[in-house]
């Protein structure tokens, strides 16, 4: 097979994985779940390499919500970061959980409103405010109830 037919058929392959995978979701709504997601992927773990600090004695994902040092240092690093995550909140703890999530869709909405909260009255509000709008994770497109929505959402 010439790459010309390699590249075809693993075109033709990603095309046939993505119509199974969006099911009832159009194109437009379905690039909009990848992107979404990609993006909080990528700040997720922007935002814990920025807490580890190159430190590998830490582990950022594994702390507490509660931690008393996090209550310490949020507002030093809202102001350098412009937005705050905590580590129930990153992306690897919630894709850890997914699967066995049944409130996802509403727990993913719960997540991205905090992350825009965190910014409230600082600089970076209006930047973070409306960043995950195009991401709605309580779209009947995903499903009827919270069980197809929570599982399309697994599925991204």
């Amino acid at each position: 097979m010439t790459s010309t037919q390699q590249r075809a058929e693993l075109q033709r392959r990603i095309w046939q994985i993505a119509n199974d995978v969006r099911g009832s979701v159009d194109g437009w709504d379905f690039k909009q779940y990848v992107l979404g997601t990609l993006f909080y992927r990528f700040i997720s773990e922007n935002f814990a390499d920025y807490m580890q600090s190159g430190d590998d004695s830490i582990n950022y994902a594994a702390l507490d919500d509660n931690n008393p040092v996090l209550a310490q240092i949020k507002d030093d690093t809202i102001k350098t970061k412009g937005y705050f995550i905590y580590p129930s909140q990153l992306f690897q703890n919630v894709v850890a959980n997914a699967a066995q999530n049944p409130q996802l869709n509403t727990d993913l909405k719960a997540i991205f409103d905090a992350i825009e909260a965190s910014a409230s009255g600082y600089d970076s509000e209006e930047a973070i405010k409306g960043l995950f709008a195009d991401f709605d994770t309580t779209s009947s497109r995903l499903g009827n109830t919270v069980a197809e929505k929570t599982n399309a959402l697994a599925t991204y």
